[in-house]
């Protein structure tokens, strides 16, 4: 009955009140006003494509489509540098020169000038500028205060050297450019100081990413380094605000004055407003204390510094890196704050710098040999002073050669501080268009050299490059496993399936895990804490298995790559890695832009047209388990996890004659006596005289009692999957089995998908 009411309620409220609407709504409709006809247009005809093409142009969606362009070209230009083994801050410049006058500009400029159009210009800018301070406070907050204390003396005394000799040579080339190229209006001390700058700039992040990348974090070296790099950002900023307090105040006696308030300024956040913040951060240094009204605060300082930078004349830049330096020293606490800004700021919002600084960048004006031979003066100047002032200062205080060339590459590294410094010397006028444009090519060609230049160095001296050796297989052992997790629950359930592997012979076997996190999401505070939390579920399912595992961590930007380089140069047995579905898995529109990437990736066609690999074949793994095991040279295991606890009951799948590879994992799995083996498949395989038969009855001979055949009727295969709680099957088998019986896929266990060594 209470149904029934209540369809009856729902009923009469919907449709009484519709009829209220309606009745209010005729209504109204007796007094509208007379209608304006617009002069162009004709009573009654729409106007719909007028107002389309309206919203086409307006302001905001111009703003919405050019940051959806900016991101999609940032991330395909960085992708490519990822494959060279080139930072993405090296793409994302490239893609902002790419998307500018040189390029874009050049060859469609109907397009350029729809997508960029002069008055939507200071909208990017803005949000740019926004992106920057963001980005220079996880700058200032990712710097370790701590370790300029503990390797001070080494670190001043190079990093000083790496900033006064370009510096100086900066200074000798200003003077060679300054009648051709200075702007008018502009006296010879702002240019000879901006050029100064230019040369003396060290990207920060870009050098501590490839630290990391290069496994040099925890070595002498790579603190040298980081101590270097860290020392020259807050050197060369605090130089750089003195520079523009110059610049903007015109004579000596108004620069000393904006460098007073500045001296105060700086002391006034070091000495009142750090101590403030630090009892602060103590107090909430957790992620449930760090409330909205706590992270409020730190914004309002990070704000409120850029603002008073900005009115005393040192640019709202330098303001947003002081503060991020007076943050509270808490590990905890920076940790979870960067991850707060730095996605906001490095994914969204600065590439919109990068591409606003590439539609300064017009490389078009050096169109005749002269300009572009001023261009490699520059570039040779630069490398000049960072690289050999560097390299000279490491070798006086006691570094040899082959680390003396590595901090001078390093330290020649500029990147996005380049730009950002380039950009303040453009806005101030100080940089006529000619000038920005070389000196954006010379912080595109320094950053790109820096991978060879430590590549050179690495191979014509003697030593290693990296802090230890990637695991290798124990030549002492017969059987060693390489597990490879992304996230610690897959990598609990992958070394459940070592453990399976090599329980019953710990002495002749040996299992290392290896986590490889993407270097971008790693900064120098959340380096240590990251490592611990990868590995600490691994580290409590080892103990509870009782099982020996060698633990590997390295922060890469080529993860599928460092993951096919460890397992091939650590000759190890058995490579295990879990699966994950492809994104383009399950939707018409995931499969339109999966059909377009693969008619559009330059790989996969050529693999196609050498009879390698299917253009239009069914996707059965996604991108990074189809490269491991095409490239892998060692056998590979594919973990399709359904959560299963113990492996006791195991199912080979014989369906095609590469399954026979499964025979041999499926003895090491029997080896344990709780393990028991069915084996199914087609008759034709399971005959006496072929090789998976043969295989089968050895396993039945070792085995007696544990391995049993299984008739393959489906009336069999239904009843028996739910109950094993592993399947066991070649590439080949299981690309079989999906298509062949796809009612599996709801009813499978864990699956273990075997490729053969290749």
């Amino acid at each position: 009955m209470k149904k029934y009411r209540d369809i009856l309620f729902y009923v009469v409220v919907l449709f009484g009140f519709t009829g209220v609407i309606y009745l209010i709504i005729r209504e109204g409709s007796e007094h509208d006003h007379p209608v304006r006809i617009e002069p162009n247009r004709a009573p009654g005809e729409d106007n719909m494509w007028s107002a389309f093409t309206g919203n086409l142009h307006h302001p905001l969606a111009i703003l919405l489509l050019q940051i959806i362009t900016i991101i999609f070209a940032a991330r395909i230009f960085g992708y490519f540098c990822k494959k060279i083994k080139q930072p993405t801050v090296v793409g994302e410049i490239a893609a902002g020169i790419f998307l500018g006058p040189s390029f874009i500009g050049t060859w469609t400029p109907g397009f350029s000038g729809f997508l960029f159009p002069d008055q939507s210009l200071s909208n990017l800018q803005f949000l740019s500028q926004i992106g920057l301070i963001l980005f220079m406070f996880v700058i200032g907050m990712e710097l370790d205060l701590k370790v300029l204390k503990n390797r001070a003396r080494d670190a001043v005394i190079i990093s000083h050297a790496s900033i006064i000799v370009p510096f100086t040579l900066g200074i000798g080339l200003a003077y060679y450019l300054y009648d051709g190229f200075a702007p008018p209006g502009i006296n010879f001390l702002s240019f000879a100081l901006f050029t100064g700058i230019a040369m003396s700039i060290t990207a920060f992040p870009v050098l501590a990413r490839i630290v990391q990348e290069k496994g040099l974090s925890k070595t002498k070296l790579g603190t040298i380094a980081i101590t270097c790099a860290a020392a020259d950002d807050i050197t060369a900023w605090c130089l750089l605000a003195a520079v523009i307090a110059i610049v903007k105040a015109g004579s000596a006696l108004s620069a000393g004055g904006v460098i007073l308030m500045a001296s105060v300024y700086v002391v006034f956040m070091l000495g009142l407003v750090r101590p403030f913040l630090k009892r602060i951060g103590d107090k909430y240094a957790n992620r449930e204390a760090l409330s909205k009204p706590v992270v409020a605060i730190f914004f309002i300082t990070l704000l409120a510094s850029s603002y008073s930078a900005e009115v005393i004349g040192v640019h709202a830049l330098f303001g947003a890196f002081m503060a991020g330096v007076i943050m509270p020293a808490n590990v905890r606490f920076r940790n979870l704050f960067i991850e707060k800004v730095e996605d906001v700021s490095v994914v969204f919002l600065l590439p919109l710098f990068f591409v606003f600084t590439g539609l300064r960048t017009e490389i078009g004006l050096l169109d005749t040999a002269g300009l572009w031979t001023v261009c490699a003066l520059i570039i040779l100047v630069a490398v000049a002073g960072k690289f050999l002032g560097s390299a000279l200062a490491s070798r006086f205080v006691g570094q040899s050669w082959r680390d003396s060339l590595i901090i001078g590459a390093l330290m020649n590294t500029r990147g996005l501080m380049e730009l950002v410094v380039l950009n303040i010397g453009y806005d101030l006028g100080v940089l006529t268009p000619e000038i920005f444009a070389m000196m954006v090519i010379m912080a595109l060609v320094t950053t790109f050299m820096t991978a060879p230049a430590l590549y050179i160095t690495n191979r014509y001296f003697s030593g290693k490059l990296t802090h230890g050796q990637a695991p290798l297989a124990s030549a002492e052992k017969n059987f060693n496993v390489l597990v490879s997790f992304g996230s610690p629950d897959r990598g609990i359930s992958l070394l459940r399936v070592a453990h399976a592997l090599v329980s019953e012979s710990p002495e002749h076997t040996s299992v290392t895990a290896m986590h490889l996190s993407p270097s971008n999401e790693i900064n120098q505070y959340n380096f240590i804490e990251f490592e611990k939390e990868s590995f600490r579920p691994i580290k409590q399912e080892a103990k509870k298995l009782k099982i020996a595992v060698n633990l590997y961590f390295k922060p890469s930007q080529d993860i599928e790559g460092e993951i096919v380089e460890t397992a091939n140069q650590g000759q190890f047995s058995l490579l295990l890695i879990g699966i994950g579905r492809s994104v383009f898995e399950g939707t018409y529109l995931g499969r339109f832009f999966d059909l377009s990437g693969r008619i559009l990736n330059p790989g996969r066609v050529l693999r196609a047209a050498r009879g390698k690999e299917k253009l239009f074949e069914q996707n059965f793994f996604d991108e990074k388990v189809k490269y491991i095991s095409r490239t892998a040279q060692v056998p590979v295991g594919i973990l399709v996890d359904q959560k299963t606890e113990t492996i006791n009951r195991i199912l080979l799948l014989n369906y095609t004659p590469d399954d026979q590879v499964c025979f041999e994992f499926a003895r090491r799995f029997a080896n344990n006596p709780s393990v028991s083996v069915a084996i199914t498949g087609e008759p034709e395989l399971r005959g006496s005289g072929t090789t998976s038969g043969l295989q089968g009855q050895a396993l039945q001979d070792l085995f007696p009692g544990r391995v049993e055949f299984v008739a393959a009727s489906q009336k069999i295969e239904k009843r028996y999957l739910s109950g094993f709680d592993l399947l066991l099957v070649s590439v080949q088998g299981w690309k079989k089995i999906v298509a062949s019986r796809p009612k599996w896929l709801d009813k499978t266990p864990s699956v273990l998908i075997i490729k053969a060594q290749a």
